[in-house]
């Protein structure tokens, strides 16, 4: 069979029996094409959920050993001497992603070679600049397309495969990525524009050894009064886009240690000099020079963020270099998934590079640094939802190919996924489906959402995903959360009729959590299937409110967000007997 690996039809062949890579070949909107042909597609190799979390703790073993290489290497090439947890800040994002990601696509390579006789493959004459990242913002980006993920597969297979190879001439690359990241860049020019001049305004302001605030996710106004609480004048500091870097090939000749290391081991390690952020090699001393021009605080008291240490690497490169000379990190929780998750290797992440992690309220007796203290994006229920409004479903999507591991439904599964949200309209009265308000999740990553949902109802109303959520549950008199995230958080504390269905099987939780989950289901709130949950929301449909404000509900969803969701009144008294505890000891 010919193997086609990506969506790209500039990699297909028509004229013979062809086995797709994944399902990610197959994008609905190209349904005319793929369904003439004679094909076949691999069988995922992640839908063995527990091969899924055997590699995930494999893989997390492996980056860490790679991390360890990667700060001796980029020490020797920069000519310094930073220690691993600064290299974790700066490069470990991206690392961490690199290193599964690449583990995904050659799974499934090394699969279709073992399982299938394949007669060929075709690959593109791809200039290896295109896929180079710049920085973390254009690695998003990149590991999303079918370009990017085409020059992965096609240098895998060319490399560690003998299937024959139908080499193209180099073809014009698409420009999508580039345009998107671009656009990005763009649109946050008048916020930089506006950070820019600010700072200028703020440096007479800021004290060198002020707390530094960045992307905390306490709104505004709590921000404000907790820098009123720290002494200082308050400010809003905003992101600052990292230079744009040249790639230059002479710095990448080197390899990572262990000579000894075999299979993906060796993989992955003779990849990651070719695919490393240019930022972080060829541009690292201009990104340091860019941060030492910051007119942030020289010697912060303490650094505070609960967004800015994934993508943001001049953030990023600057908070490592004050952790370095011991500025206490104090990272915030940021969304639902924590602490209720199997597994999240973004998590793992962040507990590792902080001094304090700060929880939505639950704890953990083997991390002594996670302190509770409260949901920092929601100081106080003010939505309300309305007692003869529709029904409001929340859909989430993800990219077609996966990415970051944690315990969610991964590329293809999100098709199951779908299926399961089909179901759970499909056993509702027409009453209620008429009443019915669909929000989709507004990045589509090719998928077709709206496409798909128009085939299978005709009747659903559907909202693209850019509408206000909070002005679509003010419409609404019952909110049914189809996935383990921030929204289904938020709805509860705030004190939203709220239903929740997921798959188990596909949303793994930690023991720590399943108790709570089993008290959520016992009263109607969680369900582990479509059908469970339709058929629960029908019986309470003509009086929601009698079972919502019911004792029984009521003390459940209290208890659950006192431990995974906390509104507070007290959460800035929290915050500043932490914080005051770093000020003596500086």
């Amino acid at each position: 069979m010919f193997l086609i690996t990506t969506a790209d039809q500039r990699y297909w062949k028509t004229d013979e029996p062809v086995l797709f890579l994944g399902e990610w070949c197959k994008l609905f909107s190209q349904r005319g094409v793929w369904e003439k042909l004679d094909y076949k597609v691999l069988p995922y190799h992640w839908d063995d959920r527990t091969k899924l979390h055997r590699d995930y703790i494999y893989l997390q073993s492996l980056y860490e050993a790679l991390l360890v290489e990667l700060t001796e290497q980029l020490n020797y090439v920069h000519n310094v001497n930073k220690s691993l947890r600064y290299w974790r800040i700066i490069v470990g994002p991206w690392l961490s992603y690199f290193v599964q990601i690449l583990f995904d696509r050659w799974s499934s390579i090394q699969q279709a070679v073992s399982e299938y006789s394949i007669s060929g493959v075709r690959i593109l004459d791809i200039d290896k600049k295109e896929i180079i990242p710049n920085d973390m913002v254009h690695f998003h980006c990149l590991y999303e397309t079918d370009h990017w993920n085409a020059s992965i597969y096609s240098q895998l297979i060319k490399g560690w495969t003998s299937v024959p190879i139908e080499k193209l001439l180099q073809s014009t690359p698409l420009k999508s990525t580039e345009l998107t990241y671009h656009n990005l860049i763009r649109n946050r020019r008048f916020k930089r524009n506006l950070a820019h001049a600010a700072s200028f305004v703020l440096k007479a302001y800021t004290q060198e050894d002020e707390a530094f605030f960045i992307e905390t996710y306490l709104p505004k106004k709590q921000d404000f009064f907790m820098q009123l609480r720290m002494g200082q004048v308050p400010k809003l500091w905003i992101r600052r886009a990292a230079p744009k870097t040249k790639v230059d090939f002479t710095w990448r000749l080197w390899k990572l240690g262990n000579e000894s290391a075999e299979g993906y081991a060796a993989i992955v390690r003779s990849m990651i000099p070719c695919h490393i952020p240019a930022l972080y090699l060829e541009g690292y001393s201009n990104l340091i020079a860019c941060c030492n021009d910051l007119t942030w605080p020289k010697k912060p008291r303490l650094i505070f963020t609960s967004n800015a240490y994934g993508s943001n690497d001049m953030f990023k490169a600057w908070a490592a270099g004050k952790v370095e000379v011991g500025v206490p990190l104090v990272v915030g929780q940021h969304g639902g998934m924590y602490g209720i998750g199997l597994w999240n290797s973004g998590e793992d992440h962040e507990h590792a590079i902080s001094d304090v992690w700060l929880s939505w309220g639950w704890e953990d007796a083997e991390r002594p640094n996670i302190k509770p203290v409260g949901n920092l994006k929601i100081t106080r229920a003010r939505t309300k939802s309305a007692p003869n409004g529709h029904a409001l479903m929340v859909e989430m999507a993800m990219p077609r190919y996966s990415y970051m591991l944690y315990s969610v439904p991964v590329a293809r599964q999100w098709l199951d996924y779908l299926d399961e949200q089909f179901r759970f309209v499909e056993a509702l009265p027409s009453e209620i489906r008429r009443n019915l308000l669909v929000r989709l999740y507004k990045h589509d990553y090719g998928w077709d959402q709206i496409a798909r949902w128009r085939k299978r109802f005709h009747d659903v109303q559907i909202d693209d995903g850019n509408s206000s959520m909070a002005k679509l549950i003010n419409k609404a008199r019952i909110y049914i959360a189809t996935y383990n995230a921030t929204t289904f958080l938020e709805s509860l504390a705030l004190d939203i009729p709220t239903i929740i269905f997921w798959n188990p099987a596909h949303w793994e939780i930690r023991n720590s959590a399943i108790n709570s989950f089993k008290q959520l289901q016992a009263v109607g709130i969680f369900h582990n299937t479509p059908e469970a949950a339709a058929h629960h929301m029908t019986r309470i449909w003509p009086d929601i409110a009698l079972w919502w404000y019911s004792e029984e509900v009521q003390m459940v969803r209290q208890e659950f967000c006192w431990r995974y969701s906390r509104i507070s009144k007290r959460h800035l008294d929290d915050l500043e007997k932490i914080f005051s505890v770093f000020k003596k000891n500086l």
